[in-house]
C-alpha cells in the first residue's frame, strides 16, 4: 500500500532543502486537499526580511489562495518540523483538519514539545497531528545546516 503521508512529507524535504541552500533554516510545508497539493512553502525569513515567512504560513496562505478561501476545511499539512506558537496559530485559523510533521522541536514546538495548541479545549477548533513521520531525514538535514552554520562562525573568528 502506498504511504501517502511520506510521499507528501518527501516532497516537504525537498522544499526544506531547497530553503537550506539559500541559507535559510532548512524547512518546508505542504498542504494536501482531496489528494492534491494546493500550497506549497518553505522558509523565507532572510530573503523576505519578514520573522512571520515561515515554511507553514507560506504553505497556508498558497493554499487559501488556491482555494479561494481562508479556511483549509478537508486539508492536511506536512511539515518537517513541528510547528512553532505562530504556525500553530495560524493552523488552528485556517482550520486545517489534520497536522503531519516530522521532528520535534524542543526549543518552541508548539504541538507536543511545549504547548499543545492543536487539541487545547479551551479552542473551538482542534485536529489530529501524526508526528515522527521521516524524523530522521527532517532531523538530520537541520543538524547539519546548524553544524555548517557553526563551523562558519568558528572559521571567521580566527
Amino acid at each position: 500500500m502506498i504511504d501517502l503521508d511520506r510521499i507528501y512529507m518527501e516532497m516537504a524535504l525537498r522544499l526544506a532543502e531547497e530553503a537550506g541552500r539559500n541559507d535559510e533554516v532548512p524547512i518546508g510545508a505542504v498542504v494536501v486537499k482531496d489528494g492534491k497539493v494546493i500550497g506549497k512553502g518553505r522558509n523565507r525569513t532572510l530573503a523576505l526580511n519578514d520573522p512571520t515567512a515561515h515554511a507553514e504560513m507560506d504553505a497556508i496562505t498558497a493554499a487559501a489562495n488556491t482555494i479561494g478561501s481562508r479556511y483549509l476545511n478537508g486539508a492536511t499539512m506536512y511539515v518537517t518540523l513541528e510547528p512553532c506558537p505562530m504556525c500553530a496559530g495560524a493552523l488552528w485559523l485556517a482550520r486545517i483538519d489534520r497536522l503531519v510533521y516530522a521532528a520535534h522541536d524542543p526549543k518552541a514546538g508548539a504541538i507536543e514539545s511545549l504547548y499543545r495548541m492543536h487539541d487545547d479545549p479551551r479552542l473551538n477548533h482542534r485536529y489530529p497531528v501524526t508526528a515522527g513521520v521521516l524524523e530522521d531525514q527532517a532531523a538530520d538535514l537541520l543538524r547539519d545546516f546548524f553544524q555548517k552554520k557553526r563551523g562558519k562562525r568558528r572559521a571567521a573568528d580566527c
